[in-house]
């Protein structure tokens, strides 16, 4: 297939017009204006709709009425912009709705700077709203692979009718790489989402037609929001059992353990493969899905024969860290290498801080 050099974010946003999505509302931040500049214009080639909103608040909800008729829709921001559409994540969230919000990481906290980061991942993944709500979360590493989980996020949309979320950053969506598009999606194809969507009736005497249709994150009782949570719980223990991702890479025999994801794992692997050249045994575990998260090959790590696990991160203090000393548990020394606020990790730097640090 023809293999073509594209920007990430517009290749992000041109993998999600041919995923099939019809709405897009956003509000500009860097370093995330190629998507919404990009579909712009893409979005009315194909039938679809744009809306650059008054606010990161008002496309929250623009895309929450979007979903309640069954269209594939999306949102993306950056860092502060989507602290101001976690509201509307929960309400779409809580509905049970199916959604994609692309996150193209910038150095925080609060308006922080336009420069990459990953100093999202514990929103992201632990609180991407309010009131327990949690997201799928997918972390591409290349501008291929953001391509490629851009597409299937609205399959898991879909398929849990849930808010999936891919978590980059802006060395990710502003560099430039060959890619190869998937195939334009036939809508006519797409799951078929009659049974809930606002624009059927649902069965019922209230009209010849049936009754009306009405999505809502709201509950009458407290009992029935439980039972609504506890839907919730089971379907991330399916996540977790079914939907995990990551890559082992140069693991068989591995003494140091990286753990790094994004363009900090890229980094890593050059680390890795400069070690190894000394003779060091190291290798690196990369989660794919940050949420659910890959526990099982980190507890399966063997005290034995791994002597440290380090951890790589654009983020200070560290985030990934956090889940990487969760399922370790202790056994094996874990350590972290970061840099922050916009300041990009260094394959030089990674290697002599590990170096000191083994």
């Amino acid at each position: 297939m023809k293999k073509e050099f594209l920007k990430g974010n517009e290749a992000m946003a041109e993998a999600a017009v041919r995923a099939g999505c019809r709405f897009f509302a956003g509000y500009p931040i860097t370093p995330q204006n190629e998507i919404p500049e990009h579909l712009s214009r893409r979005l009315f080639e194909v039938g679809g709709e744009f809306v650059q909103a008054e606010s990161e608040v008002a496309a929250s909800y623009m895309v929450y009425g979007s979903s309640m008729t069954g269209t594939r829709c999306m949102t993306s921001s950056s860092g502060c912009g989507l602290a101001l559409k976690a509201e509307g994540i929960g309400y779409i969230t809580g509905a049970r709705l199916p959604a994609v919000v692309i996150n193209v990481g910038r150095g925080g906290p609060g308006l922080g700077q336009i420069l990459p980061s990953q100093q999202d991942y514990l929103s992201a993944t632990k609180a991407p709203s309010n009131g327990g709500a949690r997201a799928f979360v997918l972390a591409p590493s290349n501008v291929q692979e953001a391509v490629d989980l851009v597409y299937e996020a609205f399959d898991i949309a879909d398929k849990y009718r849930c808010v999936c979320y891919v978590l980059t950053d802006g060395v990710i969506g502003n560099m430039m790489e060959g890619v190869v598009l998937p195939e334009m999606r036939d809508l006519s194809s797409l799951p078929d989402k009659s049974d809930w969507v606002v624009t059927k009736r649902g069965p019922g005497p209230n009209t010849q037609f049936g009754n009306k249709r009405i999505i809502t994150s709201w509950q009458n009782t407290g009992e029935e929001l439980e039972a609504t949570n506890q839907v919730f719980a089971d379907m991330l223990e399916g996540w977790k059992a079914n939907e995990t991702r990551y890559e082992a890479y140069q693991m068989d025999d591995a003494e140091v353990v990286f753990a790094a994801y994004g363009t900090s794992a890229r980094v890593a692997k050059t680390v890795v493969n400069k070690m190894r050249a000394e003779g060091i045994k190291a290798g690196l575990l990369r989660p794919i899905t940050l949420f659910p998260f890959p526990e099982k090959p980190f507890e399966a790590l063997d005290a034995a024969k791994v002597k440290k696990v380090i951890c790589l991160e654009m983020s200070i203090p560290g985030q990934l860290i956090e889940d990487v000393r969760a399922f370790v548990d202790k056994k094996i020394p874990v350590e972290h290498f970061g840099r922050s606020g916009g300041v990009i990790l260094k394959p030089e730097e990674a290697y002599e801080a590990s170096k000191k640090m083994l």
